[in-house]
């Protein structure tokens, strides 16, 4: 495998070449016909990292997203849901670290971090600000790969008996039904994916033209108009708790701290 020479002196792969056959191991497997690409937020300033980072991970079945400062990562995590993050610590303006600290405010979304620093310390302080995992430079593509894999699935596991509790709501996809409050929901099949999607990334805004996709609809073409009629769908199934919420100009989410049945709607209203 051919080596990459790191720019402005800072490592980043070892032994990596795009085009090198050997290295693209297990392409596709992540992504699929029937799932949406996991999404991964790519936060560094080295662009041909970046560059490296999107064909690898392209290549294995990522849909990669890139953010060269922390400002604009978390302008992009305002706006847009991902499933991932890798995170640099050493970065102009906002570091690493205090990316990963501003993140952990809102988001659960998981977070593997890269670094050039050696020290110990460091890799103990990401770890506390509640990174998921820690990759010093220069690495082995592969270890990202398979660092990256471990981490969704711990988040997001495969497998048919898949569970998603998010406070009263239980979304169970290998009966593909779902629970709020003890009472079964009565969903169509595009109302259960849009639910599901939802839970999968609670408290996490998705926005309106990726809902579909998030869902494993992406081959039903539909308006907005027609996303926003499904969402009252849902709502009314729910009984309207609160639990979904629009953020206006962008999407939906579904709020992680809705935990409670809706109180009984007023019969005079």
């Amino acid at each position: 495998m051919a080596t990459i020479e790191p720019s402005m002196n800072r490592p980043a792969w070892r032994s990596y070449s795009a085009h090198d056959p050997d290295a693209n191991i297990g392409a596709g497997a992540v992504g699929s016909s029937s799932a949406m690409a996991s999404r991964v937020l790519v936060v560094d300033d080295d662009l041909r990292l970046h560059e490296l980072l999107s064909s690898y991970l392209t290549q294995n079945g990522f849909e990669v997203v890139r953010a060269l400062d922390g400002l604009a990562a978390l302008a992009k995590l305002e706006t847009d849901t991902f499933d991932a993050v890798l995170l640099d610590v050493m970065m102009p303006g906002l570091d690493g670290l205090e990316v990963c600290r501003r993140i952990r405010r809102k988001s659960d979304v998981p977070i593997l971090m890269l670094t050039a620093r050696g020290d110990e310390t460091d890799r103990i302080v990401g770890l506390e600000l509640g990174a998921d995992d820690y990759l010093p430079k220069p690495f082995n593509p592969r270890e990202l790969l398979a660092r990256l894999r471990a981490i969704l699935r711990r988040v997001r596991p495969d497998g048919e008996a898949e569970r998603i509790v998010v406070g009263a709501l239980t979304v169970d996809f290998s009966g593909r039904r779902a629970t709020f409050a003890d009472r079964l929901l009565d969903l169509t099949g595009i109302e259960f994916d849009i639910l599901a999607a939802l839970a999968r990334r609670a408290g996490q805004v998705i926005p309106r033209d990726r809902l579909l996709s998030a869902a494993g609809r992406g081959d039903v073409v539909v308006s907005e108009r027609t996303i926003d009629v499904h969402i009252s769908h849902v709502r009314q199934k729910l009984g309207d708790g609160g639990l979904i919420k629009t953020v206006r100009g962008v999407g939906y989410v579904l709020a992680r701290e809705a935990s409670e049945a809706p109180p009984p709607s007023d019969p005079k209203g």
